[in-house]
C-alpha cells in the first residue's frame, strides 16, 4: 500500500511539472517577438490580439501593426502632440456644425459615452492624425472644386437624405435608474415611467434634439437627455418623407469626404511605400 502511494504521489508530481512546463513554454511562445520592424518588436500575442480584436486574419493583423509602428515613428519625428486645448477647439468646431454650444453638446455626450474620458482620448487621437495627415499630404494631393462636389453629389445622393417627420415612443421619468431600466427592458412597465406615442416635425424642433435623432437608427433609443427637469429618451418608431437635403447645405460636408477619401488613398501608398524601405525582420 505504502509503495501504491509513492507512485501516486511521484505520478503526480510528474503531471504538475509537465503542466508547469507547458503553460512555461505557452507562456513563453505568446510573449515571443514575432518580428522587429525598425528595431520596434512586434509578439506573437500582438498578432493575436490585433486577429482577436478586429476578427482578421494573421497576415492582416501584421500588416496593421507595421503600419502602427511606423505611424508612431512618424509623430514622433514631427514631434506632433494634442493638449486639451486642441481637443476643446475640435469639440467646439463639432458642436457649432450641429447648431450647439460647447457645453451642450458636451452633456449629450456624457450622455452618450459611458466613459468620456474615452471619447475625449478618441478626439486626442484624430487631431494627431489629422496634423500628421496634414504634414504629409502638404501640397501632394489635389483640392476639390466646385464640379467635384457637385459630381459625388449626384451621384450620392442617398447619402444626404433625411427624413423630416419621425415617429417615436417617449419614455420620461424623474427617476434617470428608472428610465434606464426601462430602455433594457422596453416592453416592461417601470414604475415611474411613462410613455407615449410622438410624433416630431424635423424643422420645428431645436438642434440638439435633431441631432441627436439623426444619429439614431430606427428601433433604437436615443441617449438620455433632459428637458423641464425630467429625463427623457425616444424609442424611434419610424422615419418618414426623407427628403435630399439641397446641394449648398452639404457642399461643405461633401468636400471633407472627397478630401477625406484622397487623403486615404494618398496615405495608403505612402505607407506601402514605408514598408518596402523599413527593417522589418521576421523572427518567427
Amino acid at each position: 500500500m505504502k509503495q501504491l502511494s509513492i507512485l501516486h504521489t511521484l505520478k503526480r508530481m510528474v503531471l504538475i511539472l509537465f503542466a508547469t512546463m507547458s503553460f512555461s513554454y505557452s507562456a513563453d511562445m505568446v510573449n515571443a517577438v514575432a518580428l522587429i520592424v525598425n528595431d520596434e518588436p512586434i509578439t506573437v500575442y500582438d498578432i493575436q490580439l490585433k486577429k482577436y480584436q478586429n476578427k482578421i486574419s494573421r497576415e492582416e493583423a501584421v500588416n496593421q501593426l507595421i503600419d502602427e509602428v511606423l505611424y508612431k515613428e512618424l509623430v514622433g519625428k514631427y514631434n506632433i502632440t494634442a493638449d486639451v486645448f486642441d481637443i476643446n477647439n475640435y469639440i467646439e468646431k463639432v458642436a457649432a456644425s450641429n447648431g450647439m454650444d460647447l457645453y451642450t453638446f458636451k452633456s449629450i455626450l456624457k450622455q452618450k459615452y459611458t466613459n468620456y474620458t474615452k471619447y475625449e482620448e478618441e478626439v486626442k487621437n484624430t487631431i494627431i492624425n489629422q496634423k500628421l495627415t496634414q504634414k504629409l499630404i502638404k501640397g501632394n494631393i489635389p483640392i476639390a472644386n466646385e464640379d467635384d462636389l457637385k459630381i459625388y453629389y449626384e451621384n450620392n445622393q442617398n447619402m444626404f437624405a433625411a427624413a423630416s417627420k419621425v415617429k417615436a415612443v417617449q419614455y420620461i421619468s424623474e427617476n434617470k435608474k428608472a428610465l434606464e431600466a426601462a430602455i433594457k427592458t422596453p416592453i416592461s412597465n417601470i414604475d415611474g415611467v411613462t410613455k407615449a406615442p410622438v410624433d416630431l416635425d424635423q424643422s420645428n424642433i431645436n438642434p440638439q434634439l435633431k441631432y441627436i435623432i439623426n444619429e439614431t437608427k430606427v428601433n433604437q433609443f436615443t441617449p438620455v437627455f433632459t428637458a423641464n427637469k425630467k429625463y427623457i429618451s425616444l424609442l424611434i418608431t419610424q422615419k418618414e418623407d426623407i427628403q435630399t437635403l439641397a446641394f449648398d447645405e452639404v457642399k461643405d460636408r461633401i468636400f471633407n469626404v472627397i478630401m477625406q477619401d484622397r487623403e486615404k488613398k494618398y496615405l495608403k501608398d505612402y505607407f506601402d511605400k514605408l514598408k518596402l524601405s523599413a527593417n522589418i525582420k521576421i523572427v518567427r
